[in-house]
């Protein structure tokens, strides 16, 4: 299906002649959305800087589908249109606008120097970079370390990611300094991009956030089927907290052990609503553990 943003990215493409790098295409299609009230895509800090992780499941997909071809080289990816469709005059006149206007500022561009404008411009992004040194002075490298966020105090979080994008998600992530991610699912699958074990573990690991699955202290979902009021879930957890969390209380201290060792641990499920999941509980179990010496936050 051609959602509207699939269909930005091949408009992005025809401006620029019909092939770009994955590179490059990455760091237009974030200078677009820069202009846009209601973002098409969100980024994170990843490690040649800003990476939309959904823009690049859609080049996949758009490949598959033949509107697109991708070709790996030694010197990376190209992306290249296949099929001329008039993209552009599928879009809104505003975005339209906006993709003109990023290749009459930015075209000319190498793609080193591209690279090197987003660091300066937005030095969040920079964060992760694996080449920022190369390409940047003392003083711009000074700027990129002072967006880092460095926490020493020990912290539990809680997060869910219900009605965010896996960009979204993992910014919220980065910006608390939590260095372990703990998912307390059963059944670690997702039909929500990016949220399936082997998506989420990879984007955890390319910002430097360690990933586990912790199927023990999950709920099984056939237990979860008829759930229409805040009462069905209040019954849900008074019976998981006498099963579940008893039954499991190794899994409980692997989670303490894990904020003894790397200081700052989120434990994650799908609800955005705090008082319909399972992972409250868990980290209220978590915080009153006896003589504990961390603090906790909802993000």
């Amino acid at each position: 299906m051609l959602y509207y943003r699939r269909k930005i990215v091949l408009a992005l493409l025809e401006v620029f002649d019909g092939q770009l790098t994955a590179k490059s295409l990455q760091k237009y299609l974030f200078l677009f959305t820069r202009v846009q009230s209601v973002k098409a895509f969100d980024f994170i800090p990843y490690r040649y800087g800003c990476f939309s992780f959904q823009a690049d499941q859609d080049l996949s997909t758009m490949a598959k589908y033949g509107y697109l071809e991708i070709s790996e080289y030694q010197s990376g990816r190209f992306i290249k249109l296949k099929q001329n469709g008039e993209y552009l005059e599928m879009l809104d006149k505003s975005d339209r606008q906006a993709l003109l206007d990023v290749k009459a500022e930015f075209g000319s561009m190498s793609q080193t120097d591209l690279i090197r404008y987003t660091y300066q411009k937005y030095p969040y992004f920079a964060i992760n970079s694996s080449i920022a040194n190369e390409l940047l002075t003392k003083d711009e490298l000074a700027r990129i370390e002072k967006q880092k966020r460095k926490f020493t105090e020990p912290q539990l979080f809680s997060i869910g990611y219900e009605g965010i994008s896996l960009e979204t998600y993992i910014n919220k992530l980065i910006i608390n300094d939590v260095h372990v991610l703990c998912d307390v699912r059963k059944n670690a699958f997702s039909q929500k991009f990016g949220f399936s074990k082997s998506q989420l573990q990879k984007a955890c690991t390319g910002v430097g956030i360690r990933y586990m699955h912790i199927p023990e202290l999950g709920i099984e979902s056939e237990k979860r089927q008829e759930l229409h009021s805040q009462a069905d879930y209040d019954c849900l957890f008074e019976n998981y907290e006498k099963t579940t969390l008893k039954k499991n209380k190794e899994a409980l201290l692997k989670i303490r052990a894990l904020i003894e060792t790397y200081g700052r641990v989120a434990v994650t499920c799908f609800e955005k609503n705090p008082h319909q999941c399972h992972r409250t509980h868990v980290a209220n179990a978590l915080m009153q553990l006896p003589d504990i010496d961390y603090s906790f936050k909802l993000l």
